[in-house]
């Protein structure tokens, strides 16, 4: 196996486990370490994959999106704490967006109970976690359905809901970074979001901190457009008040 056989290996690897390790890697390729290192520094530096301690994970792109069903796996002690941070910042709010995937689920399963509530989605799993609320009215998007996350996109889904004006819009990402703002694989998805972020009076960003510095295929929001952005002390004190600096409030929890 050569250089590239073996990076396009390991990229493989990394997609389809959700992570890989320098040490399994090692030993399944059968190179030294420190041959995996610099194959995933190389990786990084195309924008294919984060290292973290120890191994790395894949950077989502045009070509690559995790499933809403992997998302479920990773990191979901730190996703509900920052689902219930986002939920704490409702305010008055009566219209609500939530976007799809897997932290803004968690936000739509811990909004209040006991008030009126419209939510917007055009996730069928957050419709799902709020059918049966008395008081919570759910209008789901209509549109062409991505299996991969159970959300509806194209421009059925856009157009209706460019037709309401929202107190408060939960937007997820595939990525957040200062440079780029917050990008998506998918140029579908990225449209409803885009048309979410003009919709919503407010904005609220909610994301696990392996998202910062990830740069995806569609920008559709910059940093300074949110009011608030909720993640987890894994992104660091400094790294947050650069954020900051660009005007949303930050909240690590």
């Amino acid at each position: 196996m050569d250089t590239d056989e073996r990076r396009r290996e390991i990229l493989k690897t990394a997609r389809r486990d959700g992570s890989v390790e320098v040490t399994a890697l090692a030993a399944a390729l059968q190179v030294a370490k420190e041959t995996v290192r610099r194959d995933l520094h190389i990786l990084e530096e195309h924008g294919l994959v984060r290292r973290t301690h120890g191994g790395a994970y894949p950077v989502e792109s045009a070509g690559f999106e995790t499933t809403l069903a992997a998302r479920t796996s990773r990191l979901v002690p730190q996703k509900s704490r920052i689902a219930a941070a986002a939920a704490d910042l409702l305010g008055d709010a009566e219209t609500v967006f939530v976007d799809e995937g897997y932290t803004p689920m968690l936000v739509a399963e811990v909004l209040p109970r006991d008030r009126p509530l419209t939510v917007v989605t055009a996730s069928l799993t957050v419709a799902t976690v709020l059918a049966d609320v008395e008081k919570i009215t759910v209008l789901l998007l209509g549109g062409r359905l991505r299996g991969s996350t159970m959300a509806t996109v194209d421009h059925w889904t856009t157009r209706m809901l460019a037709g309401f004006v929202i107190d408060l819009a939960y937007v997820g990402a595939n990525g957040i970074s200062r440079e780029y703002g917050l990008t998506t694989p998918d140029p579908a998805v990225s449209e409803v979001k885009a048309q979410a972020m003009r919709s919503a009076r407010r904005r609220v960003f909610a994301g696990i901190h392996t998202k910062f510095g990830a740069v995806s295929f569609c920008r559709f929001a910059e940093v300074g457009e949110f009011e608030s952005i909720v993640t987890d002390t894994g992104l660091s004190s400094a790294e947050a008040q650069r954020y900051a600096r660009l005007g949303p409030q930050v909240i690590r929890v």
